[in-house]
């Protein structure tokens, strides 16, 4: 090494969800491990060298499969998580708004 040092990574303290229905988390969580398993698979296609146009198709399938779990997570924080922070006052209201155009700038690219 060159006498650098790395820097540490902090870590801001974990958040959770104000509230998420057992039934939506359990769909998100089934969701997510048959993405899991379709990422396998999608990998075992690039090792078997798949037809390209076969792998991109299952790309597609898989960005599908993770854009519907983040609706999901996204209309819950807007029903629990903002609609707390909105009704908490002024303050907590700004944040939330700010937070809000974030996540909707972020996920619209």
């Amino acid at each position: 090494m060159n006498g650098e040092s790395t820097p540490e990574v902090v870590e801001p303290p974990a958040r959770k969800a104000m509230g998420c229905e057992p039934e939506i988390k359990e769909s998100n969580l089934k969701r997510l491990r048959r993405i899991e398993g379709q990422v396998r698979g999608l990998q075992r296609m690039i090792e078997d060298e798949r037809y390209c146009a076969d792998v991109l198709t299952q790309i597609s399938s898989v960005q599908e499969a993770l854009r519907a779990v983040s609706r999901e997570i996204m209309r819950n924080h807007l029903k629990h998580c903002a609609t707390s922070a909105i009704r908490a006052g002024a303050g907590e209201a700004e944040t939330m708004y700010d937070e809000l155009i974030e996540l909707i700038y972020k996920h619209n690219r």
